[in-house]
C-alpha cells in the first residue's frame, strides 16, 4: 500500500514580505518542526526557532620565506581581486583576495591567512596554501641556480677552452688548437673571436661551423634569477 501526502511549506520572516513571480526561486533553509515545514532566510533562524547560527574563523600560519610582494604577484596571476589591507600588527603588509581571505605578513619566515569559513572561502584557502607551498619548493631550487650562476666568466671560460681544445683535437688531429692541417689544407683559428682563415673555403667552413657547436654545447646558458 503506498500513500501519497502533500507536503506544504510556508514562507516566512523576510522571504514573506514579498510575493515571488512565476518561475522565480527562493532560496532559504527549510525548517522542519513537528509535522509542518517552514522556509525563512538565513538571518531568521533565531527569531522563528531555537535554532542558532555562529560564524568560524579560520587561521592558519604557513611557513614562507620568499618575498612577500613575489607571493602577491603570484596571486595576482590566479585571482582577479588581490588589494592591498592596512594592517597595525603585520607593519601594514597584508592583502585581501576576493575580500574572502586575508594574507598577513607575521615574519621573515612566516604568512599567516585569515578567513571566515564558507563553502567559496574554503576552496579561496585552499588554493592559496597550495600557490605558498609550491612557491616553497621553488625557492631551494632558485637558491642553488643562482649559486651556480655566481661562478666567474674565468672559470667557465678555462672549462669552456679545455673541451673546445680536446674536441678541436678529437676533429683534426694534434695541431688543432689554432693551426688546423687536414689534407695539406691549412686553416687558422681564433679561439676568442671564432674567426677562421683558410684558403680552402671548405675547410673553413668546417672550422667554422664545427668551432661554433662546440661553443654553443659548452657554453652555459645564462641563469636569470628574478
Amino acid at each position: 500500500m503506498y500513500f501519497n501526502s502533500e507536503k506544504m511549506e510556508n514562507t516566512i520572516g523576510r522571504l514573506a514580505e514579498k510575493t515571488p513571480e512565476v518561475g522565480e526561486t527562493v532560496s532559504g533553509l527549510l525548517v522542519k518542526k513537528a509535522f509542518t515545514y517552514q522556509i525563512m532566510a538565513l538571518d531568521d533562524i533565531h527569531v522563528f526557532s531555537q535554532l542558532s547560527t555562529t560564524n568560524i574563523s579560520q587561521r592558519i600560519t604557513i611557513a614562507y620565506t620568499g618575498a612577500f610582494g613575489v607571493l602577491k604577484h603570484r596571486l595576482k596571476q590566479i585571482f582577479e581581486s588581490v588589494e592591498s589591507l592596512p594592517d597595525e600588527e603585520s607593519e601594514g603588509r597584508a592583502f585581501g583576495v576576493h575580500e574572502r581571505l586575508t594574507v598577513k605578513y607575521e615574519s621573515e619566515k612566516h604568512i599567516s591567512l585569515h578567513w571566515r569559513s564558507d563553502p567559496i572561502s574554503d576552496m579561496v584557502s585552499d588554493s592559496v596554501v597550495a600557490l605558498v607551498l609550491n612557491i616553497g619548493r621553488e625557492i631551494p631550487k632558485v637558491a642553488v641556480e643562482s649559486e651556480e650562476a655566481t661562478k666567474t666568466e674565468e672559470e667557465n671560460n678555462y672549462k669552456a677552452e679545455k673541451v673546445i681544445h680536446a674536441l678541436l683535437v678529437s676533429l683534426f688531429g694534434e695541431n688543432g688548437k689554432l693551426v688546423i692541417s687536414v689534407d695539406g689544407n691549412v686553416a687558422h683559428l681564433d679561439k676568442q673571436s671564432g674567426n677562421v682563415e683558410s684558403k680552402n673555403e671548405s675547410l673553413k667552413e668546417r672550422v667554422r661551423v664545427a668551432f661554433q657547436r662546440i661553443q654553443n654545447a659548452v657554453k652555459p646558458i645564462p641563469l636569470s634569477v628574478s
